[in-house]
């Protein structure tokens, strides 16, 4: 049985813990704590699934905690740019309310299909967790409204992708990288099982 209380999994939970921190530095003006705290909150994200692979501790419970703790981070982070720049969430109005409602889908089509809903962790929406972490810090330095506008595009084709393996796929692990990958894979899988080489092992392993 593997342990509950792991690192990767405690560093997911501190994602939520210490989440309310942000809101009261924000609230208090304390922008230079608010960067720091959000600086090392967001490396979580990076450092619970990296070590989890690395030492061995994937868990069912950690990419739920992960899951969870994404989802209140996203949603967080939204606020945060609303608060700090009303201007670049207005002019992005569209994009956020076609990026809340795909997210909101994609949790959704699995809970009717399957009975439980969670996200993937596919290449698009890794590499969009990075960019939100730091859009975020960038914000304090340059104008993100434009960077805001790439980052919910993206953001709505990776959960669209991840709809589309839900469906075409069945609950698949989470780890799935793309759909294009998962698609290649149970190709490979097919044509070896209706192959000669499939028949072939199954016979020797009989004989033996």
């Amino acid at each position: 049985m593997k342990k509950v209380i792991t690192i990767p999994n405690s560093l997911s939970l501190s994602r939520l813990v210490f989440l309310p921190l942000l809101y009261l530095f924000l609230w208090q003006e304390r922008l230079f704590m608010f960067f720091i705290t959000f600086t090392v909150l967001g490396s979580t994200d990076f450092l619970d699934g990296y070590l989890a692979r690395k030492w061995n501790q994937v868990s069912q419970l950690g990419k739920f905690l992960d899951t969870v703790a994404d989802m209140f981070f996203y949603i967080s982070v939204a606020y945060f740019l609303y608060y700090l720049y009303p201007q670049a969430i207005a002019s992005n109005r569209i994009f956020l309310i076609g990026a809340f409602s795909v997210y909101g889908l994609s949790f959704l089509v699995p809970l009717i299909l399957y009975k439980k809903p969670y996200t993937l962790h596919t290449r698009i929406l890794r590499s969009n967790a990075v960019l939100v972490y730091f859009m975020m810090l960038l914000s304090f330095m340059i104008s993100t409204t434009v960077l805001l506008s790439i980052i919910l595009v993206i953001f709505m084709i990776g959960f669209l992708e991840q709809i589309l393996i839900f469906i075409r796929f069945g609950a698949v692990d989470q780890d799935t990288s793309s759909y294009f990958s998962i698609s290649l894979e149970r190709r490979l899988r097919d044509w070896f099982i209706d192959s000669g080489v499939y028949q072939k092992l199954n016979r020797t392993k009989e004989k033996r």
